[in-house]
């Protein structure tokens, strides 16, 4: 089985007419339950790009984000999708070659497991290989930038991984801008890695790909926001109706409530806009769209 890819510049596809939407269907295969990413940044470049710190931010949100709860709708029997965690990020000041081959890329990874660099492999470890501009990764005679911007595999159906080189060059700009464009792809083999990390064999459609490559080319844009009102903590309090009446009309009040022999809370801050992060649609087979 071929690796899945991102591919250069992908125009989105047109979905027409119900007979021709795509279905993917389960193959059998494991799924990742709790996605536990590692990201790797392979390069001395890395060190000072500010992109390695975004993209770990980015990671921190992501794996407990809205992106991963649409995924529940693949969940199967023994493999229900939840929430993740970015686990670890590791900078690898050793620099790559020029031109450096997927099977690198896995011994390379290998090497970093068994130094103990990074946590030890487990049904959830999800590792992503980043490297610095102006490197090229090959996969089968293909080329990044030219051929692909991105893919995920598994090595002898149990080592997860992922590779996202720079998102600097033509032909990989799916967005405004490179880090951007790094979230895009990132975010394509994140769902991808979850829902078929043995491409293949797990949510597949044989005319399509996988969740990813039938929306390629279909952003949105998803905020921090949004999870932050979830985790936020609620106050509970009883108390004793009271009806004030002024005349014959009710008068409305105001009243703070603090629990007993609590500091009463600050006032809520000003809304925060939050932080913003550019994502591929993925496809959902309940909705017959990309979402």
């Amino acid at each position: 089985m071929a690796k899945n890819i991102v591919s250069p510049k992908k125009k989105p596809r047109r979905i027409v007419g119900v007979a021709g939407l795509p279905q993917l269907t389960y193959r059998g295969g494991p799924l990742i339950r709790n996605v536990e990413v590692t990201t790797i940044y392979w390069g001395s470049a890395w060190q000072n790009d500010p992109i390695r710190a975004q993209l770990d931010a980015f990671f921190d949100f992501i794996v407990t984000s809205s992106l991963i709860d649409q995924l529940a709708e693949y969940d199967v029997p023994g493999f229900a999708i939840g929430h993740g965690k970015h686990v670890a990020s590791l900078i690898v000041a050793q620099d790559p070659p020029a031109t450096v081959d997927d099977t690198a890329v896995v011994a390379f990874i290998q090497q970093q497991i068994a130094s103990g660099a990074v946590p030890a492999q487990d049904a959830n470890s999800l590792y992503f290989v980043f490297t610095p501009s102006g490197v090229t990764v090959t996969l089968q005679g293909s080329a990044s930038c030219q051929q692909f911007c991105g893919y995920h595999d598994s090595h002898d159906e149990s080592l997860l991984y992922a590779v996202v080189p720079y998102g600097d060059c033509p032909g990989c700009e799916f967005a405004g801008t490179v880090f951007d464009s790094m979230t895009v792809i990132a975010s394509h083999e994140l769902c991808e890695a979850i829902t078929d990390p043995i491409p293949g064999s797990g949510w597949y459609d044989d005319v399509n790909g996988e969740i990813g490559d039938i929306c390629e080319g279909s952003n949105k844009v998803i905020n921090t926001v949004a999870v932050r009102a979830a985790a936020s903590t609620t106050f509970k309090a009883t108390v004793s109706a009271t009806v004030v009446m002024d005349g014959s009309a009710p008068v409305n009040l105001t009243v703070t409530l603090t629990p007993s022999g609590c500091t009463p809370p600050p006032p809520p801050p000003p809304a925060s806009p939050g932080q913003s992060y550019t994502v591929q649609t993925e496809w959902s087979n309940a909705k017959g769209a990309c979402v």
